[in-house]
């Protein structure tokens, strides 16, 4: 049994900035073989803090997670699909997210789904002081308890992938898990939409166990093409969990991912 614990990039090579600031990235999934981050420069942080990169390898598990950092109109149809093949997931917004679209919060949280942080105004944390990190978590935690009535937020994605040591290090002392993922495709640009068959075509080659998804919300592809992923996953044996499930269970080290050549990881 293999997890590894470790958002919002998709595939491409880590890459460490002048302050030690890097930009998630990981060797991706071909065939079911699994990704791995033992290349990427960061895989000592990324276990110190508990970061959570991929589930239980031994499992047949997928944690399907979105971003969601303004509304383009395709979020209801997600949650629609969502509740119908009855899979839970995880949204990570924004501070404009949550003022802009109280009614979408209001609906993932009484659907059961999770609201993760995504920060108040996306900013590259690794440019910023420890209180303005604290306060831009802070400020959407706010929010979304007026709107939801739950305090209960305990994950993190990182604006666009970018991390480093101290970001993680505030970031935990908050009370966050961060969450980055190990099966994502270039999905964010909506002027380069390239349909729902290559959508599904991404997403469906990247699976295996204890994949964390990412996919992003305002991409018309997703949408159209999530609910025929959830079935072919669900064919090939798959289960949809929530993170809880993953973070309930007693983790153990990613040190044994298999070594390999790199890939890629982030917007």
């Amino acid at each position: 049994m293999l997890i590894a614990i470790l958002t919002t990039a998709a595939a491409g090579h880590a890459e460490a900035g002048p302050a030690g600031a890097y930009h998630f990235g990981f060797k991706k999934s071909v065939n079911g073989s699994l990704p791995s981050i033992n290349e990427e420069g960061f895989k000592e942080i990324v276990e110190k803090h508990g970061a959570i990169f991929m589930g239980d390898s031994g499992r047949k598990e997928l944690y399907l997670t979105f971003d969601n950092g303004y509304e383009n109109g395709f979020t209801a149809a997600i949650l629609d699909v969502l509740k119908d093949k009855q899979v839970p997931a995880a949204f990570f917004v924004t501070g404009h997210y949550v003022t802009d679209q109280p009614q979408l919060i209001k609906r993932m949280s009484d659907e059961g789904h999770i609201i993760g942080n995504h920060s108040w105004s996306h900013p590259d944390m690794t440019q910023i002081s420890d209180q303005q990190i604290r306060t831009e978590l802070s400020r959407v935690r706010q929010k979304v308890t007026e709107v939801t009535g739950k305090s209960d937020m305990s994950y993190l994605r990182p604006p666009r992938g970018i991390f480093n040591d101290r970001v993680l290090a505030v970031s935990k002392e908050e009370g966050y898990t961060s969450v980055f993922w190990s099966a994502a495709y270039k999905d964010w640009d909506i002027k380069a939409q390239k349909g729902a068959e290559y959508a599904y075509g991404s997403v469906v080659k990247q699976l295996h166990p204890g994949a964390v998804l990412l996919l992003h919300s305002v991409s018309s592809d997703n949408a159209h093409a999530l609910g025929r992923i959830i079935d072919e996953a669900r064919r090939q044996g798959y289960v949809f969990k929530s993170l809880h499930d993953l973070t309930n269970r007693q983790h153990v080290s990613p040190s044994d991912l298999i070594p390999s050549a790199r890939a890629a990881g982030g917007l």
